[in-house]
């Protein structure tokens, strides 16, 4: 940031950014421990999870406040007024992470009731590995100040969609196997898709990085691995007259 001659408004702008830093430390370890709470069946640390969203969103409304009042008394310009804004832009997405952590936590009862296929919990369990490094890389990106890590963290984020469609069709195809799947999976399901929606939110915050550092927005279009919406169910076998499936052609 720029240094000030005005002392006070030089510290209204460094606390606004060590807001933004507690608040993604925060959202870090909320997300950590939504995943952990879910792999282990852990209801306890779920709980602290879904506790802990709480102080996050009055950690954003703080920061909202603050950044309001400084914006009223400073009228700040050019780069100062990019800075306050993002803080606002950037406070809201983690408070959206902070959200979609606790939904992940509130779904380890429904999952734990019911035995999980080992490689559907170890996806899920990487896609969130991705996802952590996308938000400790962006946060990284928001300190420095760095519009090329900020590129990068936009570009990366099609590796999380990617992994995200391929846990789809997978839980996909174990409800169409056996109807016993269905509510674990769709617990599981949903659970993904709020790890993908981490990675959107990481992705949303480094294009704010770039428009704070720069001035300029980042180009409206971006590669997108995520092909859920132009899938389907696989087609059940057909049966025969006697309740059998039929042989395929040529057999």
């Amino acid at each position: 940031m720029a240094e000030h001659t005005v002392t006070s408004y030089e510290e209204e702008l460094r606390n606004l950014v060590r807001r933004i830093s507690e608040m993604g430390g925060q959202a870090e370890r909320m997300v950590a421990q939504s995943v952990q709470a879910l792999i282990n069946s852990d209801w306890g640390l779920a709980q602290s999870v879904v506790a802990d969203d709480v102080l996050l969103d009055a950690a954003q409304r703080e920061l909202d406040e603050r950044a309001i009042l400084v914006i009223g008394k400073r009228q700040p310009m050019s780069v100062d007024l990019r800075e306050i804004v993002g803080a606002i832009r950037i406070s809201n997405d983690l408070e959206r992470i902070g959200d979609l952590a606790k939904n992940i936590a509130k779904r380890v009862i429904a999952v734990s009731e019911h035995s999980q296929p080992i490689q559907l919990v170890r996806g899920i369990e990487h896609m969130a590995e991705l996802a952590l490094d996308q938000l400790k890389d962006v946060l990284d990106a928001y300190a420095d100040r760095d519009p090329a890590r900020a590129e990068s963290v936009r570009s990366n984020d099609e590796a999380i969609d990617a992994m995200y469609t391929s846990i789809f069709r997978e839980l996909l195809t174990y409800m169409m196997e056996d109807p016993r799947n269905i509510t674990p999976c769709t617990h599981l399901l949903f659970s993904a898709k709020n790890i993908e929606r981490i990675g959107d939110h990481a992705t949303n915050i480094a294009e704010t990085i770039y428009y704070i550092r720069t001035g300029e927005q980042m180009p409206a279009e971006r590669p997108k691995g995520d092909r859920t919406p132009s899938l389907t169910a696989p087609r059940p076998p057909a049966l025969g007259g006697d309740g059998a499936a039929s042989p395929a052609a040529g057999e």
